[in-house]
């Protein structure tokens, strides 16, 4: 499905691949390509024939060169930038990508700078091409990255988040990988064969289990041990028929037939 706005969705073998189409802008989010986003990802995580969704950009250049600029100095984007960061009668692109019941792979084929980062960062798994590179320059801009401000110096180092925030630089996809925001940098030419393999690897698995996972950290992370234990959000895998399929599949030797529930 291509929305018209720059963005295609394709579901196959219960995957769902978004990607950013607009490479002559190098994968820029205009308004358009925001409402869409946040109608995609709210879509698919409601849909049960979706077990993972894979989000990447088109060409090789860029993942997403950020918020579109040239939309932002040619129209009048005072009232929408004044709601910024988090109100406004739409619900932030970040926060829908990142609440997403799905489990949701980046697959960072070029440049990720600004918003392109801050999309990134918003999925669980960060795959990149060994040419990629990751960054927030919203300094050198007068901007602000409220969701990378928050969600940086939880994936990485706080002195590591101050030193990208504040200089407003790219890093390589090496150094991301070493700073431990990123989960692997393979051959460019691999990308997506290598984001679609983790994909298929997660699909595999019981997707009531995985989902209950993505609920419990996201819910769980930040809670003190003994309140994070005592959590029950997300689906519940023990009462699943998921769960009685899973154990006589072991015990008859064969493959697990998932139904997701």
């Amino acid at each position: 499905m291509t929305t018209g706005s720059g963005l295609t969705v394709e579901v196959r073998d219960r995957i769902a691949r978004i990607q950013l189409d607009r490479p002559a802008r190098l994968n820029a989010i205009d308004s358009t390509t925001m409402r869409d986003l946040v109608q995609a990802f709210d879509s698919l995580g409601r849909d049960e024939s979706v077990w993972a969704i894979l989000l990447t950009g088109a060409g090789d250049r860029a993942f997403s060169s950020g918020i579109d600029l040239h939309e932002v100095n040619e129209e009048n984007q005072a009232e929408r930038l004044a709601a910024m960061p988090m109100g406004g009668v739409q619900r932030n692109m970040f926060e829908v990508v990142l609440e997403c019941p799905k489990p949701v792979v980046a697959g960072i084929n070029g440049v990720a700078a600004g918003a392109g980062c801050e999309l990134a960062l918003a999925a669980d798994v960060r795959i990149a091409a060994e040419h990629a590179r990751i960054g927030l320059p919203e300094a050198k801009r007068g901007m602000g990255a409220n969701f990378g401000c928050q969600l940086l110096p939880r994936l990485i180092p706080r002195g590591l988040a101050f030193e990208m925030l504040y200089t407003g630089e790219l890093i390589s996809a090496e150094q991301a990988l070493h700073w431990g925001l990123l989960n692997r940098v393979v051959p460019s030419e691999s990308l997506t064969e290598e984001a679609l393999a983790m994909c298929e690897r997660i699909v595999a698995n019981a997707p009531i289990t995985v989902q209950r996972y993505k609920a419990m950290i996201s819910k769980g992370g930040e809670l003190p041990i003994a309140s994070a234990l005592r959590l029950n959000v997300g689906p519940n895998p023990y009462t699943s028929a998921d769960r009685a399929e899973g154990v006589a599949a072991f015990v008859e030797k064969r493959q697990p037939r998932w139904q997701g529930r």
